[in-house]
């Protein structure tokens, strides 16, 4: 059927707006026109975003919003003059590996890695503090006083009284955890690969929270699903026991991660029933298993891998919808989707049309978006079936409970980590070959020990980036209430002292980390498997410090070219070679994971970044013979420290020395 013709000119206002709302979703707002709502710009929103100064706006809107907000979006665009330092002593396999652990705030993290890993991470899991009143928040520079959130809020009458009964849980409370997650999700958004996901553990006391400010951040269209997680029953309810918590899915871009092949996750437990598609050849010793400890259910005769699918009623599995004896109807049928009659089977339905009526409003049949492919019949999952799932991968966390506390000779240093089995599971469904994951509120090093974990279970090579600020246990331990929190932090303690680590949470973590590479490296060696590849269990340490400048702030479009004119050695004192290579590779968008090695010319050490991408020297006394062999290697980018040359003719020639040999090359001076 030919289209009608528009015969009017394209609304430029919508287009503008949909290039805007790719850009920044939370500028994108609602107005009435004509006294019906429609989609329009928040100017004052976008202009925050364009602005370098705090941008107060009149405009009545819809809108969710708090005290201080502004700040937090400014936050999350302002510079800052740090680097990252590199720890070869505590890393593992240093100059190959390229996993990455950071220590240091979070925030300021995500900003030295948005420029070198702009669009590249695939998947971010994080699992930040809950807002539970017991957690220790990020204390950022826009923190505000009791007295200043009142006089922002408005929560006071007349005469100065808090309209409130407790600041502390209300909205004080909130505003804290909301200034603090929103800036750092800002700024991790950038970080995604258009086809990438964020998965982030909450419970209820941030949930909605959390979920608008995930739509104004990602935008509501890039919403994926609130998985509900099973796990133990609360001791201490007031009303309600909950036994549960949530997880957040979104994606970077709808349109691109559609495109994908995605894994199935189970939202009702927060589990893939796919995995047990790798466990097929061990199905009946699984059942076997389970049956041990639930003598009273069944033994399934569905195989469980068959419910592969996920929808607001449940999980299930799909099934011809044709009539097996070939005897059915063959009248046309309508696919919804398309708005199209669908492809008829050709043993005819296997249902009258009435029956396919009673499905279709019931929500029983799955049509197809390609009216060449015939529907299939959905059958969902049991609740048998269903105990027996949450059975098994209880078992798994308990398994994997169990597992920390040996590793960590018998002490349980982490009080509640998170499953091993259910990140390894987001992972599986949502990476693969090549793939970089990054969890900034990394804490207990589970995201790492999932990674590694699922790499040698399917034999992909994935790297992950590890956040975590070093949380000192012995601190932690005098504010700490209940009476397991303090016996974890007690057990944690006396780890530290029993290895010579200093107590805090990042030395437990990296430990957890090498003795999980160790316990693979071993099981991978004992392995009859063929064609395993060499699963990647180190990792480089960073630690986030000051510049290594003197007084001198540049951003990496400020970095000079050859002949800067300035300090005679505007470097601190107690930085190596190896924090200046570091702080280059951020300013140049160098990947902090690529190979890194060192050759000698004329008896200097020159740095060989990514294999000749970036050659780097900044021993003293360079001579032009030295300038001259860097240049004939070619490198894309060559940095020199200013104060390295050995004389004002070489400095004078470095120049021309680049433009006889290597004119491509990138030339920078520090």
């Amino acid at each position: 059927m030919a289209e009608k013709l528009e015969m009017h000119t394209k609304d430029l206002t919508v287009e503008n707006i949909d290039k805007i709302a790719e850009l920044f979703p939370n500028c994108v707002t609602e107005s009435l026109k004509d006294g019906n709502p429609v989609r329009s710009i928040d100017f004052d929103a976008l202009r925050q975003e364009l602005s370098d100064n705090i941008v107060d706006g009149p405009m009545e809107r819809y809108q969710f919003t708090w005290p201080d907000k502004s700040k937090a979006k400014l936050l999350a665009n302002s510079p800052i003059d740090m680097t990252l330092r590199p720890c070869p002593e505590e890393s593992v396999d240093f100059d190959n590996t390229k996993n990455l652990y950071i220590e240091g705030d979070n925030l300021e993290v995500l900003k030295l890695l948005r420029e070198t890993y702009l669009g590249k991470v695939k998947m971010i899991y994080i699992d930040p503090p809950y807002n539970t009143g017991k957690d220790f928040l990020y204390d950022d520079d826009y923190s505000i006083s009791t007295k200043d959130y009142s006089d922002l809020s408005g929560d006071k009458d007349n005469e100065g009284r808090m309209l409130v009964s407790n600041p502390t849980t209300n909205g004080r409370f909130h505003t804290d955890w909301l200034n603090m997650i929103y800036s750092r999700l800002k700024v991790a958004k950038d970080l995604m690969a258009d086809d990438g996901v964020i998965f982030i553990s909450i419970d209820d006391n941030e949930i909605f929270n959390l979920g608008k400010i995930c739509d104004e951040i990602f935008g509501e269209q890039n919403f994926i699903a609130q998985m509900v997680i099973d796990g133990t029953p609360k001791n201490d309810p007031l009303i309600i026991s909950t036994s549960h918590e949530y997880c957040l899915a979104y994606v970077k871009n709808y349109d691109c991660a559609k495109s994908r092949e995605w894994g199935v996750v189970n939202p009702l437990y927060a589990e893939p029933i796919r995995i047990f598609n790798h466990d097929k050849g061990n199905y009946d010793h699984i059942m076997a298993k389970l049956k041990q400890y639930y003598k009273d259910s069944d033994l399934l005769d569905d195989n469980i891998s068959n419910y592969k699918f996920a929808d607001e009623l449940g999980v299930y599995r799909i099934g011809p919808i044709d009539d097996p004896q070939g005897a059915g109807s063959k009248d046309k049928r309508m696919n919804p989707i398309t708005g199209h009659p669908c492809a008829t089977p050709s043993r005819g339905w296997s249902c009258t049309l009435e029956t396919w009526e009673q499905w279709k409003k019931e929500g029983l049949i799955a049509f197809p978006e390609d009216d060449s492919k015939l529907p299939s019949k959905k059958t969902y999952i049991s609740a048998n079936q269903l105990d027996v799932i949450r059975a098994y991968f209880k078992l798994q966390t308990r398994k994997d409970t169990d597992a920390l506390k040996k590793m960590f000779d018998g002490k349980k240093v982490f009080l509640f980590p998170k499953p091993v089995s259910f990140i390894k599971t987001l992972i599986d469904g949502c990476t693969g070959e090549g793939d970089i994951i990054l969890d900034f509120f990394s804490g207990s090093g589970t995201t790492a020990h999932a990674t590694m974990s699922q790499c040698a279970t399917d034999n992909k090579k994935r790297n992950y980036i590890m956040v975590q600020l070093p949380e000192n246990l012995e601190d932690n331990l005098k504010h700490a209430s209940g009476n397991r929190s303090k016996k974890s932090l007690e057990d944690a303690i006396e780890f530290c002292k029993d290895n010579h680590y200093p107590p805090f949470l990042t030395e437990i973590a990296k430990e957890r980390i090498r003795r999980v590479g160790n316990n693979i490296h071993q099981s991978l060696a004992q392995s009859t498997l063929d064609g395993k590849k060499n699963i990647d269990c180190g990792f480089r340490v960073l630690k986030l410090s000051s510049s290594n400048m003197k007084d001198v702030y540049y951003s990496p479009d400020k970095i000079t070219q050859a002949g800067i004119d300035g300090f005679v050695d505007n470097i601190k004192e107690d930085r190596t070679h190896k924090d200046l290579l570091f702080q280059c590779m951020l300013d140049l968008g160098i990947e902090l994971s690529v190979s890194i090695s060192s050759i000698k010319v004329e008896g200097k050490e020159v740095y060989d970044v990514d294999n000749g991408y970036l050659l780097a020297c900044f021993d003293d006394n360079v001579s032009e013979s030295v300038v001259t062999e860097i240049a004939k290697k070619k490198p894309v980018f060559a940095v020199i420290r200013d104060s390295s040359m050995d004389s004002d003719s070489t400095a004078t020639n470095f120049e021309q020395i680049f433009r006889s040999y290597s004119p491509t090359t990138v030339r920078k001076v520090i």
